[in-house]
């Protein structure tokens, strides 16, 4: 398993060795002690699976506030995605900074999204299926999301001028200037200036 650093520090890109014969490959996706090794330690408490029909479906940027924060271990099972972390840390010096990287089946990458970082995917293929690993359970109540096109983050999703498949959501998400539950980096709790 190999850990490739990304442009913020935080986030971490995760490849997975595939040892393959005629028969095809087997490889370890989850090794709890080597990401503890890396300073990578996370209790992950429930697994989730989406599943999306077409192309161009967007998904995010969600996060979670605390007690609630996230830590989001994410790999594709079926197809390919462009993945995107951002900086959510009011105070930190790459806050509203993101990472992006295009995670496939076929790869077996990963990207490893730390609390404090909103998340979002956008499909690049039919049928693909995303899994990811959480250190903490869903609650709506502390669930928020931020607009996807919000030109202050300045993310270029490979739409091609298309607007994307969205949720109800995800529509109306406010942009981060909105915002008004971020986090704060000394003590992970949410901010409310």
């Amino acid at each position: 398993m190999k850990l490739v650093p990304t442009a913020l520090a935080e986030v971490v890109e995760i490849q997975p060795t595939r040892h393959g014969d005629e028969r095809g490959w087997f490889s370890e996706i989850f090794r709890s002690d080597v990401l503890a090794d890396a300073g990578l330690d996370t209790d992950f408490v429930q697994d989730n699976e989406s599943f999306s029909a077409t192309s161009g479906t967007l998904r995010g940027i969600h996060y979670q506030l605390p007690p609630h924060a996230q830590v989001k271990l994410v790999r594709v099972i079926r197809g390919a995605v462009l993945d995107v972390a951002v900086d959510l840390r009011r105070e930190s010096p790459t806050f509203g900074d993101h990472v992006a990287v295009i995670l496939t089946a076929d790869s077996g990458n990963q990207l490893l999204v730390p609390a404090g970082f909103g998340h979002a995917f956008l499909t690049l293929e039919r049928d693909t299926q995303v899994g990811y690993k959480v250190s903490a359970p869903y609650d709506p109540e502390r669930e928020r999301s931020v607009r996807w096109d919000d030109p202050a983050l300045g993310i270029d999703w490979p739409l091609a001028g298309d607007i994307p498949v969205l949720s109800a959501r995800d529509a109306v998400a406010p942009l981060l200037a909105d915002q008004p539950d971020l986090f704060d980096p000394p003590t992970g709790q949410e901010s409310s200036s």
